[in-house]
């Protein structure tokens, strides 16, 4: 019996895999971008690093409720020209690696739908502990 490994429904249905983008700061801080380095281990053909864009963040997120990370967030995110075409009626997979209060990845699917993408997944491997406010 030949064993077939099982493949997360969200991946299979994908146009594209796109990674949370980093700000410029924390890429050099970190050196590498975790969420890429879990989408291109998911489903390298289907990855594509530099569709989602993030503009730098001057506010750290950390400590901040719900509504005070919306707002920090809000317009932080931004489909790159060259990529338009390729998110445009497409099924896009975000793919981040820990979720506090989806902020972050609310304002990512804004973006990418404001380009166009007809659907949007969000694929985390952790979540923090809710937040009490």
């Amino acid at each position: 019996m030949r064993h077939t490994p099982w493949v997360e429904p969200a991946l299979e249905a994908a146009d594209l895999l796109v990674p949370m983008p980093l700000s410029g700061v924390r890429l050099r801080e970190r050196g590498f971008n975790q969420a890429l380095e879990l989408a291109r281990h998911l489903c390298p053909e289907k990855t594509q690093a530099h569709t989602l864009m993030r503009r730098e963040q001057s506010v750290q997120q950390v400590g901040k409720s719900r509504n005070e990370r919306l707002t920090n967030v809000h317009g932080s995110f931004w489909v790159h020209p060259d990529h338009v075409q390729a998110v445009r009626g497409r099924h896009v997979v975000v793919v981040d690696d820990v979720m506090t209060t989806g902020a972050s990845l609310f304002e990512a699917a804004r973006a990418l739908k404001v380009a166009g993408a007809a659907h949007i997944t969000g694929l985390v491997f952790a979540r923090t502990p809710a937040h009490p406010n």
